[in-house]
């Protein structure tokens, strides 16, 4: 297993995990499933194939190769939007119903809500086969259909791809990846603590936290389908020193352009 370091910021984030109709809900971080998505986007596969295996690479891997370790920087605000669609216009042009008609001009308004974050920041290590974190990275550099943030309106900061390969993703999280904090460290502070999101269990003997219904199935409009899957989550306690300041960007930007530590002997 090999591993990639991601970092997912920008003005507005979401990542549905329950929500349909009405109301469009948002996880509290990114969920398994929309980083799948957004990796099989950039390598322009349309949904029917999204989640199909990768024979052109050794050992054919697929998506269920990856695992996802979340680091959450800045967890963000909640936003909810007040959405209309279909409002004001004469009934011919009013939204359809299901027997195909459409909707009087009195009841011509589909109202929803929307959840965002707002100014939220995650560092994600993804592991995996080397040849399929190998095509995963170039294709974010160069993708076909450009990445976003949960929805397509929410377009990421840059930069996205901070280091591959990742020898060590784990330890990358913990001591070396800048921590983009909401606030800076009190002077006297040493670590911080910092939530992980496991999507395996840190040690043998913990159960998990959360159950999500974040693993896809089936990608196809019509025939959406997630499986559930277990998370950890747990507070590591980071070197204050790692605060990315208050132009983070300039941070990142020494980080990435860094050469990245060797691997342990074994």
């Amino acid at each position: 297993m090999s591993g990639l370091i991601l970092r997912l910021a920008g003005p507005l984030q979401s990542w549905g995990e329950r929500g349909v109709f009405h109301h469009r809900d948002t996880a509290a971080f990114p969920t398994r499933s929309a980083l799948i998505g957004m990796f099989a986007a950039a390598q322009g596969r349309t949904r029917e194939h999204a989640l199909a295996p990768y024979p052109h690479l050794p050992g054919t891997p697929s998506h269920r190769d990856l695992r996802f370790t979340l680091r959450i920087d800045r967890p963000g605000r909640l936003h909810r939007d007040f959405h209309t669609v279909g409002g004001g216009y004469p009934r011919q042009h009013t939204l359809r119903t299901s027997a195909s008609g459409h909707r009087p001009e009195t009841a011509s308004t589909l109202i929803s809500h929307r959840d965002y974050l707002a100014d939220a920041v995650f560092t994600v290590a993804v592991h995996g086969p080397p040849a399929l974190l190998d095509h995963i990275a170039d294709t974010l550099t160069a993708p076909h259909f450009a990445p976003y943030l949960g929805r397509r309106a929410c377009l990421p900061d840059e930069p996205l791809l901070l280091r591959h390969p990742a020898a060590d993703p784990l330890t990358e999280l913990r001591e070396h990846v800048p921590l983009s904090l909401a606030r800076p460290p009190h002077p006297d502070t040493t670590h911080v603590p910092v939530t992980f999101v496991w999507e395996h269990p840190p040690d043998t003997t913990t159960p998990p936290d959360r159950e999500s219904t974040s693993e896809p199935a089936d990608f196809t409009t019509g025939g959406r389908r997630h499986l559930p899957r277990p998370q950890w989550l747990t507070t590591e306690h980071l070197p204050a020193t790692l605060y990315a300041g208050p132009r983070p960007i300039d941070t990142l930007t020494d980080y990435v352009l860094s050469e990245p530590p060797c691997p342990p002997p074994r």
